[in-house]
């Protein structure tokens, strides 16, 4: 049975080492990539159609409004404006909005009141019902946290006018990274949000550029930003089938690849605001992260849990006695662990953060893989105080 143990963890801790060194190739594959569209969308200078930025909002979430003030202060050649939905006048949010639209009042700024529920997802729901009031063909929706800079638009549509440079290109949706950020410092700055944060740029991104690595590119969307055409929104069925789905992002995307379309990640990272989580936050948010991912990519989510591989290396120290190849095994994989957090956290992101709790990258670990495990063990999440059952990447209340 030790020899056995001692086997599995060696075959498991060397498949992370391997997953390691695809996304440090993933990571410079699209610094290329991101080069070269550069190059070639030189002649998509002042490519900037009308867009409608559709944003659901429910509540006030932490340095939510400073998010806000972002898509504000856009520099941008086309025209825009920005549509919140609320599900009832009473939300808190709405006194943001309205206090948003006496700062900015040269912005067009829409408050829409989305009163049905189509489904169990309240966002999409509401989305569904913006879309209606939409003005411009350019449709971005992006999550209510979500902080940017001033050339955001400018940089995520140009994509769009870049690919008329590539050969046989058909871009349906443009999406972005982003980075955790957590309070700079004093009570808000938890060791809960600064794994969440560490595991967002190191874990989360990480895969996301080893998928497209792996395949070619990617087929999925990622909420920080999903822009697209009403074409391609329409080829994809429309966000009515969406109304069920925790995912929707994700799914939003899948749709429009299996429509025929090319979804492209946009050189452009943005921010997303991390709360001061305790640990019941963390937990909740992390096992809710976990499961939609499951649900999403049911395969590559099971063999994930290779990638959790300081805690599998530590694990194969113990089942060979603590021979001396096995500290070695280990000192490799620290070492691809903070070559992955450097490259893709620091090099790709641009988050100072991963600089300030690398220290904690072996903790992370150890809980990635403990969630991992969890995952499993129920179909619950909790999403927004409202507990929900997951099955097939479709939610119902639980």
């Amino acid at each position: 049975m030790a020899t056995a143990v001692e086997i599995a963890t060696t075959l498991v801790t060397v498949g992370g080492l391997v997953y390691m060194l695809l996304v440090l190739a993933g990571a410079r594959q699209f610094g290329r990539d991101c080069r070269r569209i550069a190059a070639i969308g030189a002649n998509a200078a002042g490519f900037a159609p009308d867009v409608s930025i559709l944003k659901p909002v429910k509540g006030v979430d932490a340095r939510m409004y400073a998010g806000l003030v972002s898509h504000c202060m856009q520099q941008y050649a086309g025209r825009f404006e920005i549509l919140f939905g609320v599900g009832s006048a009473d939300d808190p949010a709405v006194e943001e909005i309205t206090r948003l639209r006496a700062e900015f009042p040269e912005c067009a700024i829409r408050l829409i009141v989305c009163p049905q529920r189509l489904g169990t997802s309240g966002k999409v729901s509401s989305l569904v019902q913006m879309l209606g009031e939409a003005k411009y063909d350019a449709i971005l929706i992006n999550d209510s946290d979500i902080c940017v800079s001033r050339n955001y638009l400018t940089r995520v549509m140009e994509r769009f006018g870049a690919a008329a440079g590539i050969e046989d290109a058909k871009v349906g949706m443009v999406t972005a990274l982003y980075r955790g950020r957590t309070a700079a410092d004093g009570n808000a700055l938890t060791l809960w949000a600064r794994l969440e944060a560490l595991g967002i740029s190191t874990d989360f991104m990480a895969g996301v550029l080893a998928a497209r690595k792996l395949e070619g590119g990617i087929r999925f969307g990622l909420g920080s930003t999903l822009a697209m055409s009403r074409a391609a929104l329409a080829a994809a069925g429309g966000l009515e089938p969406l109304v069920d789905s925790l995912a929707d992002d994700y799914e939003l995307g899948a749709r429009i690849a299996q429509a025929g379309y090319r979804i492209e990640l946009c050189g452009e990272v943005v921010e997303t605001a991390v709360p001061a989580y305790g640990f019941h936050g963390f937990w909740e948010h992390q096992i809710r992260w976990a499961r939609t991912t499951r649900d999403s990519r049911r395969w590559g989510y099971l063999g994930s849990g290779i990638t959790y591989c300081i805690p599998w290396a530590v694990l194969n120290c113990v089942a060979s006695g603590f021979a001396l190849w096995s500290f070695t095994l280990l000192s490799l994989v620290v070492l691809a662990r903070v070559a992955v957090a450097l490259s893709v956290g620091v090099g790709v992101l641009g988050d100072a953060q991963v600089l300030r709790d690398i220290w904690l990258l072996p903790l992370r670990d150890c809980f990635g893989l403990g969630f991992w495990a969890w995952s499993y063990a129920s179909d619950t999440i909790v999403w927004r105080g409202e507990r929900f059952r997951l099955r097939n990447g479709r939610i119902s209340r639980a």
